[in-house]
C-alpha cells in the first residue's frame, strides 16, 4: 500500500557504495539501500538502487517528482587524473604562474620533495597580450590579432580543453569573453573555462589552479551527466534532475556541467547538512559530524547549526597532511577533514616492521577478503568481521555472504605473521590504528580552528561511522555520540534537507574607512541576480533566503575572515557595525584584536538559497525503560581487548526512552552500532540513539 503522494530521491555514488534514499511528501524517509558502486559506469549500480528503493514501495519512476545526486567522479577523476588534456592562456608575462606557484617549498627540508602535479605542462602554457588593471582599467587592449597563433598551437599540443586565466580579470571580464569568443568561433567544439566565471577573486595561482581543474573535468562530467541523465529518462524519470555541491546546496546539471569544480566533495558535504540538521533539532550548539564510508573518513565542526565553511581546499596533496602540497582550488566548500580511512582500508606492515592502515582502500572492486569477490589484502572492515563487530547474520541486507574465517585467515597471514600475533591481536591492532588516525584528524582539525572536541556531541553516521563511533570518541575525549535515523546512508538523506542554492564571490579591494558604497551596492545587486537566476532553473517559484559577506583583514594581512552584512543596501552608518564585528571575529580566532589597525575588505559574496524544510515538534519526553537484551554475541572488547559477551539488538525493535547498557550491538539493514564497553545507550524522542560514555575518575 503506497503511502506517499510524491517522492524525493537522493543517490549519492561514493568510492565504495552507492547510497539511495526515498522520501516523501512528508519529510518521512521511507525507503534506503546501498549497492556496490559500479566503477565502468556509476549509473549502473545508481539505477538499480532507485529500482529496488521503488520495488520496497511500491512505486515507479513516474511517481518521483524530486531527484537529487551527489557523486564523487569529479573528485576522483582529478585524484586519477583522468581528466581532458588541458592548455592555459594567461597574460604576457605571467605564463609560469603555474610552476612559481606561491614561491616556497611546502616542506622547506625534504630532500625528496616531490610536487603535486598541476596538469598543464609548459608547453601548454600560453600567453596572450593584454593587461587590466587591478582596479579594472585596461591597461593594453587584447591583442586579438594572436588568436590564429594560440588555434595553431592549441592544435599542434593537442588540447582538448582550455583555461584562461587573465591578470585582474575578477575585475574586468571583457578579455577573458572576448577571447573566449574569438577561439569558440574558430574551434566550436573547444571546452573553455575562463576564472571570471569560475573562479573571480584575486591570488592569480589559486584562480588559474581552480579553472584548470573546472577544465582539465569538464568534458567528462559533461558527458557523465548527460549519459546519467538519459538512462534515467529512459527508465522514466521526467523531473529535473539535482546536483549536490561542495558547498551544500543543490544546483542544476547545466550548471554543474559548466562549473563541474563545484561538484567536488559534494558527497560528504550533505553528510554536513544532514549533520547540521540534526544538531538544529536536537537544539546542540558545538557538534562534531563523524562520517565514515568505506573509503574515507570525513570530520567536520558544526556550530549553532551552521557546517564551517570555507573559500579554499586543496586536491591531491602530495604530502596527505601538509599544507601548500596539493592543487588549491577557490569554490564555496564545507570545510572538513577528509582522511583515507574506511571500511575498505587496507592494513599492512611497512619495511620497518610498522603496522599501518590507508589510504589505500580496496573499494568495491575486489573489496575487503570477507566480500568474496577477489580481494586478498586485509582491511578494517575484515578486521571488524574478524573481531565480532560485523555479524554475518545482518550484513548488507543479505545481498551477499560474507566470509569471517576468510578474513581472519588474511590478517593472520599478512600482518599476524609478521609480527607474531594471532588474526585476533592483528585485527585489534587495525581497528586501534584505523581510529585513532581518525581521532587525530578529529583533533588536528579542531585546533587549527581554534576550538576544541570534549565539549561536542558527534553525530555519526555513514556505513562504518556507527560501528567505529565510540572508540573514536573515546580516544578524542568525546563523551556523547548521537546515531541518527537511516546512518548508512546519511549523506544521501543530508541531499534531501539541503537547499537549492548559488553562491559568487568576486573580489573588489576596498578600505573599510573608504568604502565606496555605490560601487558595492551596485556589485551586489549584480551578484543577487546572477544567483537567483540559477537558483530559479531549480526551483521556480520557491521563497529564497539571501546571505551577504564580506572577506576581511587588517591592512597588510594575507588571509581573511568572513563577516556577515545585512540583506540590504548598505550606508555609511553599517561601516562602524562591520569594523566591530571584524574585531570580535578576529579576537575569537586569535584571542585579541589589534588595536590602531586599518581593516581592508578583499571579496564579497552574495549566497541565494531556498527555505529549509521547517523542524518538527518532537513528542514528549519518553519514559526511560531498561530494554530486556535477549541475545548476545560474543565479540573482543573494544577498550581491553578481552572476549566479552555483547548485548545484539535490533533497532527495530527498540523505542524512545530505552536503555541499554554497553557493550551492545545494535543492528539495523545497512549497519551496526557499537556501544562501548564503558558508554551506554538511550534512545530520545525522535529515535536517535544517544550513547554516553560512563567517565570514571
Amino acid at each position: 500500500m503506497k503511502n506517499y503522494t510524491t517522492l524525493r530521491l537522493a543517490i549519492d555514488i561514493g568510492g565504495t557504495f552507492t547510497d539511495t534514499v526515498m522520501m516523501n511528501q512528508d519529510g518521512s524517509v521511507v525507503a534506503s539501500t546501498k549497492t556496490l558502486t559500479t566503477h565502468e559506469n556509476p549509473a549502473n549500480g545508481a539505477l538499480e538502487g532507485a529500482k529496488r528503493a521503488l520495488d520496497s514501495v511500491s512505486g515507479s519512476m513516474a511517481d518521483v517528482s524530486g531527484f537529487i545526486h551527489g557523486t564523487t567522479l569529479a573528485t576522483n577523476a582529478l585524484l586519477e587524473k583522468r581528466g581532458a588534456r588541458v592548455a592555459t592562456i594567461t597574460t604576457e608575462g605571467f605564463r609560469d604562474i603555474l610552476e612559481i606557484a606561491y614561491e616556497r617549498r611546502f616542506s622547506q627540508y625534504d630532500i625528496n620533495l616531490q610536487k603535486t602535479d598541476l596538469l598543464v605542462t609548459r608547453e601548454r602554457s600560453l600567453t596572450v597580450p593584454e593587461r587590466m588593471s587591478a582596479s579594472g582599467d585596461v591597461l593594453l587592449p587584447l591583442d586579438e590579432s594572436c588568436v590564429q597563433g594560440l588555434l595553431d598551437t592549441l592544435e599542434a599540443v593537442g588540447a582538448e580543453a582550455v583555461a584562461i586565466c587573465l591578470i585582474h580579470a575578477y575585475a574586468n571580464p571583457a578579455h577573458e569573453e572576448r577571447l573566449r569568443a574569438l577561439l569558440h568561433a574558430a574551434r566550436p567544439d573547444l571546452v573553455i573555462s575562463i576564472s571570471s566565471e569560475v573562479s573571480p577573486e584575486a591570488r592569480e595561482f589559486d584562480r588559474l589552479c581552480t579553472t584548470v581543474a573546472n577544465a582539465y573535468i569538464q568534458p567528462l562530467m559533461a558527458r557523465y551527466l548527460d549519459a546519467f541523465a538519459a538512462q534515467f529518462a529512459s527508465e522514466g524519470i521526467t523531473c529535473p534532475i539535482l546536483m549536490m555541491t561542495a558547498g551544500g546546496g543543490m544546483t542544476t546539471i547545466q550548471t554543474a556541467a559548466q562549473f563541474p569544480i563545484r561538484l567536488v566533495e559534494s558527497g560528504p558535504a550533505g553528510g554536513a547538512i544532514l549533520a547540521a540538521r540534526i544538531a538544529a533539532e536536537n537544539d546542540l550548539d558545538e557538534v562534531l559530524s563523524f562520517d565514515v564510508g568505506g573509503t574515507t573518513a570525513k570530520l567536520c565542526l558544526i556550530d549553532n547549526a551552521q557546517p564551517q565553511t570555507s573559500r579554499h581546499f586543496e586536491i591531491g596533496r602530495a604530502a596527505r597532511f601538509i599544507k601548500g602540497s596539493g592543487m588549491p582550488v577557490r569554490i564555496p566548500v564545507i570545510e572538513m577533514i577528509e582522511i583515507g580511512a574506511g571500511g575498505g582500508s587496507i592494513a599492512d606492515v611497512d619495511r620497518l616492521g610498522r603496522l599501518t592502515v590507508g589510504p589505500k582502500s580496496a573499494g568495491s572492486e575486489p573489496g575487503p577478503v570477507a566480500f568474496g569477490r577477489g580481494g586478498t589484502d586485509p582491511t578494517v572492515s575484515d578486521a571488524d568481521i574478524a573481531l565480532g563487530y560485523i555479524q554475518a547474520e545482518t550484513f548488507a541486507e543479505g545481498q551477499f555472504a560474507i566470509d569471517a574465517d576468510a578474513a581472519k585467515a588474511a590478517l593472520r597471514d599478512t600482518i599476524g605473521q609478521r609480527l607474531g600475533l594471532d588474526a585476533y591481536e592483528a585485527a585489534d591492532g587495525v581497528s586501534r590504528i584505523v581510529d585513532e588516525s581518525m581521532a587525530s584528524a578529529g583533533r588536528t582539525h579542531a585546533v587549527e580552528s581554534g576550538k576544541e572536541l570534549g565539549q561536542r556531541t558527534m553525530i555519526a553516521f555513514g556505513g562504518n561511522g556507527p560501528l567505529h563511533a565510540c572508540r573514536v570518541a573515546r580516544s578524542a575525549g568525546v563523551d556523547r555520540i548521537l546515531i541518527p535515523a537511516n546512518p548508512s546512508v546519511g549523506s544521501a538523506v543530508g541531499f534531501l534537507y539541503a537547499p537549492v542554492s548559488f553562491e559568487i564571490v568576486r573580489s573588489r579591494y576596498s578600505m573599510l574607512q573608504s568604502l565606496d558604497l555605490a560601487v558595492i551596492n551596485q556589485l551586489f545587486v549584480a551578484m543577487c541576480g546572477e544567483a537567483l537566476d540559477v537558483v530559479r532553473q531549480g526551483d521556480a517559484t520557491g521563497p529564497v533566503v539571501t546571505r551577504r559577506s564580506a572577506y576581511m583583514r587588517y591592512n597588510g594581512q594575507g588571509h581573511e575572515i568572513e563577516i556577515s552584512l545585512p540583506d540590504r543596501t548598505l550606508t555609511a552608518e553599517d561601516i562602524v557595525p562591520l569594523s566591530e564585528a571584524f574585531e570580535a571575529a578576529y579576537a575569537r580566532q586569535f584571542s585579541r584584536p589589534v588595536p590602531g589597525m586599518l581593516i581592508e575588505i578583499l571579496n564579497w559574496s552574495v549566497q541565494v538559497s531556498t527555505e529549509a524544510k521547517p523542524i518538527a515538534e518532537t513528542g514528549d519526553i519518553p519514559k526511560a525503560n531498561n530494554f530486556s537484551v535477549d541475545h548476545t554475541r560474543t565479540i573482543f572488547c573494544d577498550v581491553d581487548g578481552i572476549q566479552k559477551e555483547a548485548g545484539f539488538v535490533h533497532r527495530s525493535d527498540l523505542k524512545a526512552g530505552d536503555h541499554v547498557l554497553g557493550p551492545a550491538l545494535i543492528v539495523e539493514p545497512q549497519t551496526t552500532t557499537l556501544v562501548g564497553a564503558d558508554f551506554n545507550l538511550n534512545v530520545d524522542a525522535r529515535g536517535n540513539l544517544i550513547l554516553t560514555r560512563e567517565v570514571t575518575a
